[in-house]
């Protein structure tokens, strides 16, 4: 059976989600980052980066999220597009965009507004135009098309739902209203049974909620080099 090695966070959020819709067993592994379980030396030894989430299959490790969507997609066939090259360029080009644009820039608007021990205007301002200016790509791109790439609900849709659920902390609560279309994808989603599901496995676990000085020192470990845990 499959190991989900899961933390109720973003790119986790992305692979609990196509794990339901596809209707694949598997075994709920819970990481609780907040207590520093991914720095262990066990989980070390299945993703080296010491992020999740990891998928383990047989003999099979896979980890990075959007590498875990492309590889449960092609073991299923489902949530694939048309077989064409097109379709598939489309597929790989939004979903890097996803992998290297959105979930980075949104991460890193989170950490400076929210959690960076001392005001930093200069990194707010610059990871906060590139999470909106990534999002506003993602916006155009749905007042185009019902999904990512057109008509048929795909892994890029599930990418997407992963971050767009934190949008309000990215990018600030009236976001919403200039990302409607955004909004509407997220919403219809959100209504999918199988989302539902997903946002279930957060409370299977008693992860822990505080970013005490503690949890700090584990999400936070560069710190050390200031003198600070903070």
């Amino acid at each position: 059976m499959i190991r989900f090695y899961y933390h109720p966070s973003p790119n986790p959020a992305k692979v609990a989600l196509f794990l339901e819709e596809a209707g694949l067993a598997y075994e709920f592994m819970p990481v609780d980052t907040r207590r520093g379980e991914q720095h262990a030396a066990a989980f070390l030894a299945l993703n080296p980066n010491g992020k999740t989430p990891v998928l383990v299959d047989g003999e099979v490790v896979i980890f990075d999220s959007n590498a875990i969507l492309l590889y449960l997609a092609e073991k299923s066939g489902q949530f694939l597009p048309a077989d064409t090259p097109a379709a598939r360029a489309a597929m790989y080009s939004w979903l890097m965009f996803v992998a290297t644009g959105i979930g980075p820039y949104s991460g890193q608007a989170v950490h400076f507004k929210h959690f960076a021990p001392a005001p930093q205007v200069y990194a707010v301002n610059r990871y906060d135009f590139e999470a909106w200016r990534h999002w506003n790509i993602i916006e155009a791109r749905l007042a185009q098309y019902r999904y990512m790439l057109g008509e048929v609900y795909t892994l890029v849709d599930m990418a997407v739902w992963g971050w767009a659920r934190a949008v309000p902390r990215v990018l600030g609560a009236d976001a919403w209203q200039k990302l409607p279309n955004v909004k509407r994808l997220l919403d219809e989603i959100n209504a999918r049974p199988a989302a539902q599901r997903a946002e279930a496995l957060q409370s299977r676990h008693a992860f822990k909620t505080e970013v005490d000085e503690e949890a700090r020192k584990f999400l936070f470990p560069q710190n050390a080099r200031l003198g600070t845990g903070a």
